[in-house]
């Protein structure tokens, strides 16, 4: 036998044990495929659908979707602000007919009530008046420098998104929205009143009436 050819199967032979053992040895087994979620909501949300359906259905809808423009809409709230907001008329801290419905409402129901409406889709409405829109729409965006009104996308983003801490306001019944902004005028509205008086005691009537019917259009 020739040298190389010794040297080869000399080789052969040293790894054919290596090879035989590593396809001897036990694989680790496949993953198994993640568990699909329940489709059962979680007990936090359970809670807040059951208080939604008892208490908060008769005013505000199932989906957040009030009917009454006496009443704001909630779908598509942040969940952060909206608990704020229960927690501040639980406080007194900001009046109205919310005071005795939040009155008895824990910290977790608050929470969970906020995430039950952040979850829903929300709508905008049709705008008839595409003129007075027009209006609050420059208002909106640029704010009016002759009287000193910063614009309200500054805070609230150029959608009406909000945050966290702002509300969303796109979408919102145009009637509630103005209804809101006379408040903070005239300081009835006793939470939030620091930054808002500043903008709303500058605005005109019209000037409120045209943001409001703008943002209704929005989504």
């Amino acid at each position: 036998m020739k040298p190389q050819s010794y040297l080869a199967a000399l080789a052969l032979s040293l790894c054919a044990p290596v090879a035989l053992a590593q396809a001897a040895k036990p694989q680790p087994a496949a993953a198994k495929p993640a568990a699909s979620k329940s489709a059962e909501p979680s007990a936090e949300l359970k809670r807040a659908q059951d208080i939604v359906a008892g208490r908060c259905a008769l005013c505000h809808g199932a989906e957040g979707e009030s009917a009454s423009p006496i009443f704001p809409r909630l779908a598509g709230q942040h969940p952060e602000y909206m608990a704020k907001q229960l927690a501040d008329f639980k406080a007194g801290r900001r009046k109205g007919t919310m005071n005795d419905q939040a009155a008895e409402l824990t910290d977790e129901e608050m929470k969970a009530l906020g995430a039950y409406f952040a979850q829903k889709k929300p709508k905008a409405y049709t705008v008839a008046d595409q003129d007075i829109a027009a209006v609050g729409r420059y208002i909106y965006h640029k704010g009016n420098s002759y009287s000193g009104v910063a614009s309200c996308a500054s805070c609230h983003g150029a959608t009406g998104d909000g945050t966290a801490q702002l509300p969303r306001i796109a979408g919102q019944h145009a009637a509630y929205t103005e209804a809101q902004l006379k408040e903070f005028n005239k300081r009835e509205r006793t939470n939030d009143n620091a930054i808002m008086h500043a903008i709303a005691s500058k605005l005109t009537e019209l000037e409120m009436r045209a943001v409001a019917v703008y943002l209704s259009g929005k989504l």
